[in-house]
């Protein structure tokens, strides 16, 4: 697939999908009271737009998903605490190849908020955030991913193939949009011919039908 760097900037200025904080309608149930309507919701220093800012200049595209062409966009949910602070980010939806840990850090490590106000009292609040990976489509080449150092298992049609098995039947490059998802792959029958000490990881590809 094409080089990168110029790519991301693009990338990181267009990452964050809405410019709208959405509280959430419902309640959970959890000893610490999340409210959803309040008086004086919780603000990002500098507001929406400097949120928005905020999420371009520190969303990292994550390498697995660079490398095999991974879109989507994710809804992820955040609770302001009564501090301000940013806790309980988590993904609503998946979209694979590290794309969810690199959302959660992200707005785990934003600034403080000022906190929501109900009753004159500081509350926790909770949000709907849209964040979105977006990258050209292209095609996928085995060599690039063998030379990588991450590793791939292939789901094609419910059987699971070694890059080398899998290149019998995609050929030695196929179209990213081939790519269903791309979860962490942990081999849990230990079988010998998804080993793959070397690697710093190594990730399942599930091939669109």
């Amino acid at each position: 697939m094409k080089p990168y760097y110029l790519l991301f900037i693009a990338i990181a200025n267009s990452s964050f999908a809405s410019p709208v904080l959405k509280t959430d309608t419902t309640k959970k149930a959890d000893a610490k009271t999340i409210h959803a309507s309040i008086e004086t919701l919780p603000e990002f220093p500098g507001g929406v737009p400097a949120f928005i800012n905020y999420i371009g200049r520190n969303l990292k595209y994550p390498e697995v998903a660079k490398l095999i062409g991974i879109n989507g966009k994710l809804k992820m949910t955040i609770v302001i605490d009564k501090d301000g602070k940013v806790v309980d980010a988590a993904p609503i939806n998946c979209i694979g190849a590290g794309c969810e840990a690199e959302a959660v850090s992200v707005l785990q490590n934003s600034p403080q908020w000022k906190p929501g106000i109900q009753n004159g009292r500081s509350v926790r609040v909770q949000y709907t955030v849209p964040i979105s990976f977006s990258i050209p489509k292209g095609n996928i080449y085995l060599n690039q991913l063998r030379k990588s150092d991450y590793g791939f298992v292939f789901n094609i049609k419910g059987t699971l193939y070694t890059i080398d098995e899998a290149e019998k039947l995609l050929g030695k490059e196929f179209p990213s949009d081939q790519v269903e998802i791309a979860d962490p792959f942990y081999n849990g029958d230990n079988i010998e011919k998804f080993k793959m000490p070397d690697k710093k990881e190594v990730y399942l590809l599930r091939i669109k039908a």
